[in-house]
């Protein structure tokens, strides 16, 4: 059974990453894979009542990833029909291609450290639209994009969903992990960026037309003000939320979404109903890219076969009985999470390494923050952000690894170099 299951998951991944060549949808091939891993598992297992209910597990945690999706999407379309992303793009004056990536980059890295790596990814693409005309700028900024997403994301316990894990897991600590990896992921950002914009260098800035007036549709300053900051807000104010409530950031967005909704209905009551429609979240959530959130779901529920049947488990116990060096395993971990999903990955790692040997803010851990952080970067499917920047843009996986994929792996082994050399030298 296991040998099946693991030829239908490779299978499923080249048939994904040959999208193009195929002309199959990514999304039709995830949600097949999907139900053919389910399948066989349930009828080979021998026991189909283990297998609903580790299903209806597995649904529960990707739902909760799914619905904070479809939250921060419906907000990022709603604050971009209000025109409130001018807010910002109205101040970014640079003409120059490569001054713009710069500021691109550290204002994702650090945004991402605030709100996790998959909202900032979804806000600061909107942006770049609104910004850049040429479809190669934005599919070159939405890889570096990424890469400073995944890279913000790692050095705080709120910026990524696997630093979250060994936060709440008790394996690191807020002022520990911020310490320690925070110019490992400024490292692994500015390789990147040094190399890509040395490539784009002289190039200058071509800004689309603003076409506002032939929309049918205006709105005041207040109205991009308003719902500008009202929805930047909110996102940043999940992770507030789920401290202090401990209820899953899914139920904060969709209360923020609530409250934007009302704020919405307020402010528009007195027009009419042409006037408004194009405004309302009811138009926002029929713009938002579905495709995306499906192919989303088929993905993370193919990973958790794979995690239930303790394949990924009895890969990191090979790992630790072949290599037996913990920085050489962490890096390999962080590599495969390009390949594989990175929660079930930490997830298998936090079960095999006992708390006892390994106690908090430990090497062991704090590498692997980092590691299964910045690692899914490296191919455009290895992370959340690099799965809605797939569907944001349309980015073709071979045009990834062929142009930004080379400049992560870049990023990765430097960051990953100075955070063993900065652990020897202080420790």
């Amino acid at each position: 059974m296991l040998v099946a299951l693991v030829i239908i998951f490779v299978i499923v991944y080249a048939a994904i990453a040959l999208e193009h060549p195929l002309k199959v949808n990514k999304t039709a091939t995830a949600l097949l894979g999907a139900g053919l891993l389910w399948t066989v598992y349930s009828v080979l297992s021998g026991n189909s009542y283990m297998a609903v209910g580790q299903l209806n597990e597995s649904l529960a945690s990707t739902t909760q990833i799914v619905f904070f999706l479809m939250g921060a999407m419906t907000i990022v379309e709603v604050v971009d029909a209000h025109n409130g992303f001018e807010v910002i793009t109205s101040r970014i004056k640079t003409a120059n291609l490569a001054s713009l990536l710069w500021l691109v980059g550290f204002v994702t890295f650090f945004l991402s450290s605030v709100l996790d790596n998959l909202t900032t990814t979804i806000v600061i693409i909107s942006m770049m639209r609104k910004l850049l005309d040429s479809q190669e700028d934005r599919l070159f900024f939405a890889g570096i994009i990424v890469i400073a997403a995944n890279a913000g994301g790692a050095w705080t316990p709120i910026g990524d969903v696997t630093t979250t894990m060994l936060w709440i897991g008790g394996q690191i600590s807020t002022i520990a992990i911020m310490k320690e990896l925070f110019i490992p992921s400024l490292i692994n950002l500015i390789i990147p960026l040094a190399v890509t914009s040395y490539i784009i260098r002289g190039t200058k800035v071509v800004a689309p037309e603003r076409n506002e007036a032939n929309s049918g549709y205006v709105t005041t300053r207040f109205e991009r003000n308003l719902m500008f900051f009202l929805g930047i807000g909110i996102l940043v104010t999940v992770p507030v939320y789920k401290t202090l409530t401990h209820l899953p950031p899914f139920m904060g967005i969709l209360f923020g979404l609530g409250i934007l909704w009302l704020a919405g209905e307020l402010v528009h009551r007195n027009k009419e109903d042409e006037e408004k429609e194009h405004l309302t979240l009811t138009s926002a959530l029929m713009r938002i890219d579905m495709s995306s959130i499906v192919f989303f779901i088929g993905i993370l529920l193919s990973v958790a076969v794979l995690e239930h049947t303790h394949i990924l488990t009895s890969l990191a116990a090979w790992l630790d009985h072949v290599i037996g060096r913990q920085d050489v395993i962490v890096t390999t971990i962080g590599l495969a999470s390009a390949v594989i999903d990175n929660v079930p990955l930490v997830a298998a790692s936090m079960g095999m390494y006992s708390p006892v040997a390994y106690p908090t803010d430990s090497f062991l851990w704090e590498f692997m923050a980092y590691c299964a952080g910045t690692g899914g970067s490296i191919l455009i499917i290895g992370s959340a952000a690099g799965i809605a920047a797939m569907g944001l843009e349309k980015i073709n996986f071979f045009w990834y690894v062929k142009k930004i994929s080379g400049l992560a792996l870049l990023g990765y082994f430097a960051g990953a170099l100075a955070y063993v050399m900065q652990y020897r030298l202080l420790h």
